[in-house]
């Protein structure tokens, strides 16, 4: 697909500005992400923790890359709605059903933009006697002024744009891409 024209049938007819990050740059960056991973837990209970619904892509495709025993839950939490903005109201709507305590999280989020409900996540599940927590996240725009602790493992620097693809929605459209795009 070029970045021009509107020719990926996948779009419904509906245009993308253009490919921020293609399928290759991706898989690329998740794979260097679960062999960081792989070396800085190499024993103990490890927990991939993911954010849904933005994560799921993002998750399956990190874990497969993560050479160790590891175990897999969601939670769903959401600050947008079908806005393109964050509305800074978090709502938890799924909590995990796995026992955290005593476990190396990994909070694994498609992309950290205000940093409110990765804030919100991450004291909830402090709270829960985790072993040790860190944020993945596969896109930054580094404008999340309500983000209080650091992203450990980071994909990618994200543009100021409204992304879309590889999980990530605009009102649950596009999250089907292989690729991240910029929406028009």
């Amino acid at each position: 697909m070029s970045a021009t024209t509107n020719v990926d049938p996948r779009l419904d007819g509906r245009a993308v500005r253009r490919i921020v990050y293609d399928e290759a740059a991706i898989a690329k960056r998740v794979h260097e992400l679960g062999e960081a991973i792989t070396k800085d837990y190499p024993d103990g209970p490890l927990l991939v923790l993911g954010l849904l619904k933005g994560s799921f892509i993002f998750v399956s495709d990190l874990v497969r890359q993560i050479r160790r025993p590891l175990q897999v839950d969601f939670v769903v939490a959401s600050s947008y709605g079908a806005a393109m903005t964050s509305s800074g109201n978090v709502q938890m709507v799924y909590d995990p059903e796995t026992d955290l305590r005593g476990k190396n999280i990994i909070l694994a989020e498609d992309i950290v933009d205000s940093g409110r409900t990765i804030s919100v996540l991450w004291d909830l599940l402090s709270q829960r006697g985790p072993g040790s927590l860190a944020i993945c996240a596969l896109l930054h725009k580094r404008r999340a002024e309500h983000l209080r602790h650091p992203v450990r493992y980071l994909g990618f620097e994200a543009p100021d744009e409204f992304l879309v693809g590889y999980g990530l929605d605009h009102a649950e459209d596009f999250r089907h891409l292989p690729y991240i795009a910029s929406l028009k």
